[in-house]
């Protein structure tokens, strides 16, 4: 397919700068893939289209603090995003600064604008990618030096830093949050709950590469970025035992989805026929890079709970693998029309 059928024009308007309040009071279009049919709704009502049985999966992974502020030995400014640990030191950071060769040492400052740690520029990985290393693990220090970092659509400062975090975030890891889970308040998990709704966690550690868009033409060549992604034995029991009593698999978040079809892949590098018939999914803990687009044939995902997202990025093209190319195009275009919100702070679409 090609890329520019992937894209859109967006008022800048629509670009959700904050929070809703309460988390469950966010909008919820709903597409009806059976019928053809799209319908408008409130967070709230996602119990009303879930059924006793259905299994909710969703992203447990926390934003790091990884948005270190500092400056170099000559005073120069210095901004580090951390990306990945590479090691207890050593970690792959997106950095903005001038002149960040190798060898380049930075003082980062904590959140009173104290010097609190240094770290050094080993490698140079492209563009604004650099290797860096630690004096000492960094870890345990990140809830005073670092910051919470922000989407760059995002202009607003976010007084409570927890509101860029889900409710059942647990495993720090992730540069930015899987967005779908935002909408979820503890008032609407006990709702789903008493009607009978499981709800289970995979983790996936999101990278800032989930914002890029894509660039080639042929959407085909596209090689998406590799993020860990684990799912327990535990959880691959639930999910198979829900499938086999005839629920439906609910995936909150198109990271949830690329867990759970990549478990239904008995992994990335293992191919379609590794599981059983009567298991859909395996355990899994290992970096995945499953690319999904229009024409892939899910597996293991029934239901899917998403945001609204960017243009030619792989987040758009897995959700119209999912809800049909025309279909996700035609809801997008009556999104905009209604005046929904878009993106991580925006309003959500339920695909039955």
């Amino acid at each position: 397919m090609q890329l520019s059928q992937f894209d859109y024009d967006l008022p800048p308007e629509l670009i959700a700068q904050t929070p809703i309040e309460p988390r469950h009071a966010s909008r919820l279009m709903v597409l009806h893939r059976a019928t053809g049919q799209i319908s408008h709704h409130t967070f709230m009502d996602l119990v009303d289209f879930l059924s006793p049985g259905d299994l909710l999966i969703a992203n447990n992974s926390r934003v790091m603090p990884a948005r270190l502020l500092g400056q170099k030995e000559s005073g120069g400014r210095v901004e580090i995003l951390l990306l990945k640990r590479i090691n207890d030191l050593q970690w792959e950071a997106l950095v903005g600064g001038k002149r960040l060769r190798p060898g380049t040492v930075v003082k980062i400052k904590n959140q009173t604008s104290q010097v609190f740690e240094t770290c050094k520029v080993l490698a140079d990985l492209g563009d604004a990618r650099r290797l860096i290393e630690f004096a000492m693990p960094i870890d345990a220090l990140l809830p005073q030096l670092g910051h919470v970092p922000l989407p760059p659509y995002i202009h607003t400062a976010l007084p409570d830093p927890e509101r860029y975090q889900t409710v059942f975030s647990r495993v720090d890891g992730s540069a930015a949050a899987p967005t779908a889970g935002l909408h979820f308040s503890p008032e609407l998990l006990l709702a789903l709950r008493d009607k009978g709704v499981g709800l289970d966690y995979v983790t996936l550690h999101i990278g800032l590469d989930t914002f890029k868009p894509v660039t080639e033409e042929q959407i085909e060549q596209h090689e998406i970025h590799r993020e860990f992604a684990s799912l327990t034995a535990e959880t691959a029991q639930h999910i198979n035992q829900t499938k086999l009593a005839g629920g439906r698999v609910v995936a909150v978040g198109t990271t949830s989805v690329r867990t759970l079809e990549t478990a239904a892949r008995g992994g990335t590098l293992k191919g379609d026929s590794s599981t059983c018939p009567w298991q859909t999914v395996t355990a899994i803990a290992e970096e995945t890079n499953l690319f999904i687009y229009p024409g892939y044939n899910f597996k293991a995902v029934d239901v899917l709970l998403t945001n609204f997202h960017l243009p030619k990025s792989t987040l758009l093209m897995l959700v119209s693998a999912f809800g049909g190319f025309d279909f996700v195009k035609q809801a997008y275009q009556i999104a905009m029309s209604e005046k929904y919100r878009f993106y991580s702070f925006g309003d959500a679409m339920l695909i039955l």
